[in-house]
């Protein structure tokens, strides 16, 4: 028998994987595709505390991820990388230069004040050397330090980590189905070999936008949370910056966007646009293109942003009022019907916190599993 076994082959579905491994709980992950298939490679490559999220409150989300990126810059040096960040402040920008500053500083706090988390006021004497920026208007820069990495890469090396624990690793396997019994799940399962029965302790459902599509199989009837799909854009273009990644707010509705070197070339993102068809059309629209692209054409007028590739993923959010830019991101576990629960549906969720959210996934099903011996620590694997 299964102990835990995950369906979806994204970030998180990897994480939990690994994680259940490493706690010493016989593990599989099933995923439809391939590995990262979906947002999970089709992200802003950022791992990072969210310094935008300071300004509604999330001190509790930036202080773990901060706690999240410090892990991931000692277990995965050659995945996460310590890049120098820059917010250039204009006459025009919403955000003061003192309330930067201000921000800043707070970011730093969370962070723990280490020199990873340092930050200063660039003087004006190394304005010139910035990749081109547009100095009309401008009044400060501020320089500080985050990550990127190649979300696929690293979403591959999670499960790579996962199997080595002794998870099995299933892609091209799509969940058919799961009936709840007095041990847990049968499962359905449709491979390249046809369907099969699984039988499992426990579900965990890290389907992304497919979330409540596979609770919408499982019998009897799961409780799901409403959700937005919102899809969010990326162009790679022909030129990018060498210095670093800008952090700077689009030109007509003050959004944050990125501006970051990519594999020899630019990428820029991100939009935030509803979307309601099937999650696997999602592709950018050409409204969304021209956003980022005017963006990027007036703060750096001399770069050729000849776009050379675009692409399109989904975040999960949770239904609700407002503006899409200021909903929280922290990832919502929803327990399955019965006590112990046996299934946890992971909504939402930032690439960031993968480690940590798959801790509290595990957290949630423990008094339904076995007591094994720990094989490792996540917090402690290299990647």
């Amino acid at each position: 028998m299964i102990d835990v076994l995950v369906i979806g082959g994204g970030i998180h579905g990897a994480g939990v994987a690994q994680a259940a491994a490493a706690a010493g709980y016989r593990t599989a992950l099933v995923e439809r595709k391939t590995l990262g298939h979906g947002t999970s490679s089709r992200s802003s490559k950022l791992i990072h505390g969210g310094l935008r999220y300071l300004e509604s409150g999330h001190f509790g989300l930036v202080r773990e991820s901060l706690r999240e990126r410090k892990i991931l810059l000692r277990i995965a040096p050659d995945l996460v990388k310590p890049v120098r960040f820059y917010i250039p402040v204009y006459e025009t920008t919403s955000r003061p230069a003192w309330q930067v500053r201000a921000g800043l500083g707070f970011y730093a706090v969370l962070g723990g004040m280490g020199k990873e988390n340092r930050f200063r006021s660039l003087p004006r004497s190394r304005w010139d050397g910035l990749d081109g920026l547009r100095l009309q208007g401008l009044q400060r820069v501020f320089q500080y330090w985050d990550a990127a990495t190649d979300d696929l890469l690293l979403t591959r090396a999670v499960a790579r980590s996962a199997a080595a624990l002794g998870a099995n690793i299933l892609e091209q396997t799509e969940f058919v189905s799961a009936t709840s019994d007095s041990e847990g799940f049968r499962v359905r399962l449709r491979s390249l070999e046809g369907e099969r029965e699984e039988v499992c302790r426990t579900l965990v459902n890290a389907a992304g936008p497919w979330i409540n599509r596979v609770l919408e199989r499982v019998e009897p009837a799961q409780r799901q949370v409403g959700i937005d799909l919102v899809q969010g854009t990326h162009l790679v273009l022909q030129e990018g910056p060498a210095r670093g990644i800008y952090y700077t707010e689009a030109i007509t509705d003050r959004r944050g966007i990125f501006l970051m070197p990519w594999k020899g070339h630019g990428l820029v993102g991100t939009t935030e646009k509803v979307f309601d068809g099937d999650p696997e059309t999602t592709a950018p629209g050409q409204d969304e293109v021209d956003y980022l692209l005017a963006s990027v054409k007036h703060y750096f007028p001399g770069l050729d942003a000849t776009v050379i590739d675009r692409f399109a993923g989904l975040r999960v959010l949770l239904r609700g009022q407002g503006d899409l830019f200021r909903r929280p991101r922290e990832m919502v576990l929803l327990p399955g019907a019965g006590k112990p629960p046996r299934l946890v549906s992971m909504y939402g969720g930032k690439l960031t916190g993968y480690r940590a959210s798959a801790q509290k996934a595990l957290k949630l099903l423990r008094p339904a599993l076995p007591a094994p011996a720990p094989r490792a620590d996540t917090a402690d694997l290299p990647l």
